[in-house]
């Protein structure tokens, strides 16, 4: 019998009930900061590769451990068998300095002994020349001239004597990139190279200037890179674009950009780098930026239009509105984001460790794939088809009965449920791969020219007005294309910003594509 004022054993039973559940809410929002806490430590302080360790899976270890994983850590299953052959191990490679490059001019330094000690230390009779002993040294010189651009003039002496007018005639000279700039194209290319491929901000480069005795302002500068942008190489990027849009598989992703200068928005506030690539095994490598100040789906739709190829690109639904296009999905991220669940645990293995083994299995079958021979009257794209139908798909199999299975025993706000369910909403893309031999199986090909101009970000953090952006988006687009193409960046942007100048808006640059420039001796 309850007493006046006292609550009933089923108030205090629901109390109860509302206390548990309120404490399996703290409970599960303290793993997940404890999660965040590791990744971000991991991420200031441990390396940054996502190479995967195999680590020995300890019971007792696991057991002590259920707290941060609770029971999932039992579904441990093996892998299975397609016959696929056992790699070893990569031979080591060859330490030392290496040979300076073959197709480097050479200059003969010679060095003698003076003639009074020429005679033998031992008889002092005089020795004679047996040989010589050469050793190679690299000597960089960078000098700066002025070209001084003289125009003969001639006159009439006939219309001079007799004439109301003497004409007076000027030798013409070649159209300039930029006319009435102190720039040459060589100077152009040097400054533009300097930015867009050593990730040199335009206030060091104008120091540099400065160092070497030549005044030139930081404004100056950005005219360089702005005029060549829209007045020449805006050209080159046009026609890129056209070729992109006709290759039968286009990898696609985005970065973030900061411009200060945009109208109707804060300085703070994030644009974007669409970037967009061809595939590896294009005859034509294209890669290519492009400035936008929003995410919405519809940059990649006007940049793309009704392209009907191969997509690859992440699981982020702007591309896939695309209706036209086959859509491939990104098994790098996937896999990326159990790395992040195996570096937030407490301890190493669990089910982060065991998805990782999976997908270390996929990556072992696309790299022997590549190197399959195709059979007689058989494509390489048909080829890779089938092995991955042999040795791919079977391991498919076995990590979906694995991620379904352990899907409803994980924390859907943790590290490892985010990476379960985003690989399971997936999963139709990132097998896709599977059904033909020309898709990749993720888009590491596209982020590896994406780091470049992340990491040049770094040094100059952002642009400062809308035209500078999209001028660097045309200027990143042709640097990173001349890397895929194996062509030196300076001696093409000398030779386009020389030879553009000359031809006509409407004139056939084909010829000017870097995939049709001659590559450099180390491509």
């Amino acid at each position: 019998m309850n007493r006046p004022g006292e609550p009933t054993v089923e108030e205090l039973m629901a109390r109860i009930a509302v206390l548990q559940a309120e404490n399996r809410q703290f409970a599960e929002r303290v793993v997940k900061l404890e999660e965040e806490l590791a990744l971000a430590r991991s991420h200031r302080f441990a390396p940054k590769s996502e190479k995967h360790v195999d680590r020995l899976f300890n019971e007792a270890e696991q057991v002590a451990d259920e707290d941060d994983a609770g029971s999932e850590d039992g579904n441990v299953i093996d892998l299975p068998d397609t016959g696929f052959p056992s790699t070893e191990k990569p031979e080591a490679k060859k330490r030392g300095r290496k040979a300076l490059p073959e197709h480097l001019p050479r200059e003969r330094v010679e060095y003698d002994l003076p003639e009074d000690q020429k005679a033998c230390p031992c008889c002092r009779h005089r020795m004679h020349h047996m040989g010589e002993a050469i050793t190679e040294q690299l000597h960089i010189e960078v000098k700066a001239k002025v070209l001084q651009n003289v125009r003969f003039k001639y006159a009439c002496r006939h219309c001079d004597r007799t004439g109301i007018n003497t004409p007076v005639v000027i030798a013409p000279m070649p159209a300039q990139p930029l006319p009435g700039s102190i720039a040459t194209a060589s100077t152009l290319a040097f400054a533009l190279v300097h930015k867009y491929v050593d990730g040199t901000p335009l206030y060091r480069l104008s120091q540099a200037f400065e160092r070497a005795g030549v005044p030139v302002s930081r404004g100056a500068l950005g005219h360089w890179v702005i005029g060549s942008s829209e007045k020449h190489l805006s050209r080159i990027y046009d026609a890129l674009k056209l070729r992109l849009r006709s290759q039968a598989l286009i990898h696609g992703d985005e970065t973030t950009v900061q411009v200060l200068k945009e109208k109707d928005r804060e300085a703070t506030s994030t644009s974007f780098m669409w970037a967009y690539r061809s595939g590896e095994e294009s005859n034509e490598p294209i890669v290519l930026l492009d400035y936008q100040p929003g995410r919405g789906q519809i940059y990649p739709q006007a940049f793309l239009g009704d392209y009907r190829g191969i997509l690859m690109s992440d699981g982020y639904t702007a591309w896939r509105t695309l209706a036209g296009a086959t859509h491939v999905g990104c098994m790098a991220h996937s896999r990326r984001r159990f790395v992040d669940a195996l570096k937030a645990r407490k301890k190493g293995g669990g089910p982060p460790e065991q998805a990782l083994k999976f997908f270390e299995q996929l990556y072992r079958v696309e790299g022997q794939a590549r190197n399959e021979k195709p059979d007689k009257g058989e494509t390489q794209a048909d080829c890779i088809r089938r092995f991955r139908q042999q040795h791919s798909v079977p391991i498919l199999n076995a990590l979906k009965i694995w991620l379904d299975d352990i899907a409803p025993k994980v924390l859907p706000d943790s590290k490892i449920g985010d990476a379960v369910s985003y690989t399971l909403n997936q999963w139709e893309y990132l097998t896709r791969y599977t059904e033909d031999g020309r898709m990749p199986i993720d888009n590491n090909l596209l982020e590896r020219d994406i780091r470049i101009f992340a990491t040049g970000r770094k040094s100059w953090l952002f642009s400062d007005t809308v035209d500078g952006a999209r001028a660097s988006a045309v200027i990143y687009s042709l640097m990173l294309t001349c890397r895929a193409c194996g062509v030196e960046p300076l001696a093409y942007l000398r030779h386009v910003l020389s030879e553009l100048p000359q031809r006509a808006t409407d004139a056939d640059i084909t010829d000017l594509l870097p995939f049709n420039f001659a590559k450099t001796a180390a491509a």
